[in-house]
């Protein structure tokens, strides 16, 4: 086999592992509207309460987007990949011991920090191995792709758990599982070298926040709040209020 046919074999074999990382963070992600119905039965606790499953999770994606970012550039690609996912499959596993309400809170919080760091630099690797704006666009596709079959295959995995009389967190433990395996494959690839430009600043928290004068910026970013608003809503209590238990 050629240096070139092993080197496109290798980023195709990137490409499938980014596409089941999207796939395995939509699987729990979206089933969080399952998930909070027999959460709220389970601690007998309100639907303030059961919210906070959903919210922190997402907080701990922001906090780790927002102030974690730089580890993909410090430490590189395939370091900051491992240590994401070590720590969503953790957490995924620690919900086998969970036995409070907060316990619960605690490894959502962490699994959304774990969350907000693979996918970091699952995004900054996209580029890395992009070598047009169109292979750019169809890599990108093909992520939500697969982010959109792990949002159908969670909700319908906890649904099916549920009526096999399974507990709900065996969804977490099937996707530490998933989460395993792709730890043990991205071990024993061959990731691109990262290049960089002399005159590339740092990333920073400083200049982040510089952008918030950029009405353009601004717009943007409040038009995509708007949007993962009214999704999230959506997909997380419809079916508190439509779904019934029969």
């Amino acid at each position: 086999m050629s240096n070139t046919d092993a080197s496109q074999k290798n980023l195709m074999l990137i490409r499938w592992l980014t596409y089941l990382m999207f796939m395995m963070f939509a699987m729990t992600s979206d089933s969080v509207g399952e998930i909070i119905k027999e959460v709220k039965q389970e601690f007998d606790v309100s639907n303030t309460q059961a919210s906070l499953i959903h919210s922190l999770f997402m907080v701990g994606i922001a906090f780790s987007g927002l102030f974690l970012g730089f580890l993909a550039d410090r430490f590189g690609r395939k370091p900051t990949l491992i240590l994401g996912l070590a720590l969503f499959a953790i957490s995924c596993y620690l919900f086998l011991l969970g036995g409070s309400f907060n316990f619960i809170l605690g490894l959502i919080t962490l699994s959304g920090l774990a969350v907000g760091i693979f996918k970091t630099a699952a995004l900054a690797l996209i580029g890395d191995i992009s070598r047009s704006t169109k292979e750019h666009t169809g890599t990108m596709n093909g992520a939500e792709a697969f982010f959109g079959v792990g949002a159908i295959i969670g909700p319908l995995l906890v649904a099916y758990l549920i009526r096999s009389g399974v507990d709900w967190i065996w969804l977490y433990v099937i996707a530490g599982g998933l989460c395993t395996l792709l730890i043990v494959v991205a071990l024993f690839v061959k990731y691109p070298k990262t290049v960089r430009s002399i005159d590339t600043k740092p990333v920073s928290l400083s200049s982040s926040l510089r952008l918030l004068k950029d009405p353009y910026a601004m717009g943007f970013s409040i038009g995509a709040f708007l949007y993962v608003a009214a999704e999230s809503a959506i997909y997380v209590w419809m079916p508190s209020y439509l779904l019934c238990d029969a």
